[in-house]
């Protein structure tokens, strides 16, 4: 029954009117009411929102690893030409930019082919600690040139149609149903900076939720209680108040976690105060407080420099480069350098030839950046576009799918199997890139002489053991995993000799462990290996 009060929701028969909520959009309803459609919370004055679970996003909470992707929104459309100069083409170069163009006295060299500008000078130490590595012509074929529709391309992934889903959302109904009533322990994604990306939007929801003030957090952790949703019916106003109530829920939950994680760690000074030295701030604290989560989004917008470009564009650089410079020294301090890895996307390129405004205007391909000393060494992956050969419009052609970017860091860095990769990217499939990481934790650079260790896992009266055949004495790092990619316990860290060894892992642990299951992953010089088990 409807609440009497709600008169023109019910028949004169007093049963629901069905008919006032065959399709009412709860985003809409939220709008109305002034709240981020979904959601976004507030920690240190600045803007978070935490993504629901997709099929993507619940495969990485259970990737039996600690790696963490950073993606570095740069919003409006980065000019890549004078990010990663074309030194070899110089004089082509100059030619299609010559009130616009980085000369050579303000080259930061890279290689005897590519230069960054001084601008980036804080990430010349990156490059050369072998840190940094850039994908040459990362678009895709008749670019929209749109920043709406080129956004949501590469949030969704679709290229024949308008799709208003993400490619982290659009599953969430059918994998991961009763999300609302148990939610996993910690956010599976975060976004920062910018609310809403459709990233994280499924078919009928917006896959986020809100808290407006900034000062609000804690207060919300500590305070916050859950509302009922006993004795709502199946009318319209009903089924709004269940939706409110349900993100209100999942609010207090989330805010406990999050904030928990903040305080567990401090401030590592050096970022500069402005917005994207604030978010990688922020995701420092949450990644050294052990928060779980293994995807972050962040924005730094100003991008589309259609007039005087030098000084915006190298403002921006400036600001990009100091906030990843310090992010990876946050990081190396507290032991987690070689477990983020931080890639940059924007919705496209600009135009090769300048324009007559100091500017440049809506392009095509541009590179992807990626740091982090996983990588294993500096260096280029793909082609660059011919700069000779241009669109009627003046662009250049992209040389490498964004999918195989995308492709590449789920199955090589994320540790998602090729299927589920498969069906994030709507069918699509892509070999790997040579990015200097792979998810068998060997590095491609090492030769590897002799076979790995075996290991199988026994069950005895309510005990688990893990049964390890050793070729060769190596040092091991054993280390157990709940089924949201959080670390339990360390199970072995020392020099395991040649031969058999039994682990009893409740022993080993050291620590109660729950009923169910988890992961364990073994780390050698030559590489990871891991299983799923059952703690009973």
């Amino acid at each position: 029954m409807c609440e009497t009060n709600h008169s023109k929701n019910i028949k004169k028969d007093g049963s629901c009117n069905t008919e006032d909520h065959i399709k009412w959009n709860r985003r809409s309803f939220l709008q109305a009411l002034g709240l981020v459609g979904g959601g976004s919370m507030m920690l240190a004055n600045t803007s978070l929102s935490v993504s629901r679970p997709s099929p993507l996003s619940i495969a990485l909470s259970q990737a039996p690893n600690e790696n963490i992707l950073i993606l570095v929104r740069l919003q409006g459309g980065n000019d890549g030409f004078n990010t990663i100069i074309p030194v070899y083409d110089y004089d082509i170069y100059a030619n299609a930019r010559p009130l616009i163009k980085i000369p050579p006295s303000e080259f930061i060299t890279l290689d005897d082919d590519y230069a960054m500008p001084k601008p980036m000078n804080k990430l010349e130490s990156v490059w050369g600690d072998g840190q940094m590595r850039v994908v040459h012509g990362v678009g895709y074929e008749d670019s929209s040139l749109s920043h709406f529709r080129g956004s949501d391309i590469y949030a969704n992934t679709n290229l024949e149609e308008e799709d208003r889903t993400g490619f982290m959302g659009r599953y969430f109904q059918e994998i991961y149903p009763d999300y609302i009533f148990n939610p996993p322990a910690s956010p599976p994604s975060i976004q920062i900076g910018s609310i809403g990306n459709l990233i994280f939007k499924g078919p009928e929801n917006d896959f986020s939720f809100a808290v407006s003030d900034p000062r609000r957090l804690l207060q919300i952790a500590e305070n916050g209680t859950s509302y009922s949703l006993d004795g709502l019916g199946d009318c319209t106003y009903d089924d709004r108040v269940r939706h409110l109530r349900e993100v209100t829920n999942t609010t207090f939950t989330y805010a406990d976690v999050i904030s928990s994680a903040y305080e567990r760690s401090t401030d590592f000074g050096g970022y500069l105060d402005d917005s994207l030295g604030r978010q990688l701030s922020i995701i420092a604290r949450l990644i050294k407080g052990n928060l779980g989560t293994k995807v972050y989004l962040v924005t730094l917008g100003g991008f589309d420099t259609h007039n005087n470009q030098i000084q915006r564009h190298q403002e921006l650089l400036n600001s990009f480069s100091e906030a990843i410079s310090n992010f990876y020294k946050d990081l190396t301090a507290a032991g987690w350098d070689d477990k983020v890895l931080t890639m940059t996307m924007s919705e496209f390129g600009r135009r090769f030839r300048e324009n007559g405004s100091l500017g440049t205007d809506h392009g095509t391909a541009a590179p992807t950046m990626f740091f982090g000393s996983a990588l294993n060494g500096s260096g280029f992956a793909g082609e660059h576009p011919d700069l000779s050969n241009l669109t009627r419009g003046g662009n250049v052609f992209n040389t490498t799918d964004f999918r195989q970017v995308y492709a590449t860091v789920m199955k090589d860095w994320l540790c998602i199997d090729e299927n589920t990769v498969g069906r994030v990217l709507l069918g699509s499939s892509f070999e790997s890139l040579d990015l200097g990481f792979n998810c068998s934790g060997i590095n491609p650079n090492i030769p590897i002489d002799g076979e790995g260790i075996t290991h199988i896992v026994t069950y005895s009266d309510s005990q688990t053991y893990i049964n390890i055949a050793n070729p060769e004495t190596t040092h091991v790092d054993i280390a157990l995993y709940n089924v949201v990619g959080q670390k339990v316990a360390t199970l072995r860290n020392e020099v395991l000799t040649e031969g058999e060894h039994v682990i009893d892992v409740k022993q080993s642990a050291n620590t109660r462990l729950s009923t169910g299951p988890y992961v364990y992953q073994i780390q050698t010089n030559n590489g990871n290996y891991s299983k799923s088990i059952l703690i009973s």
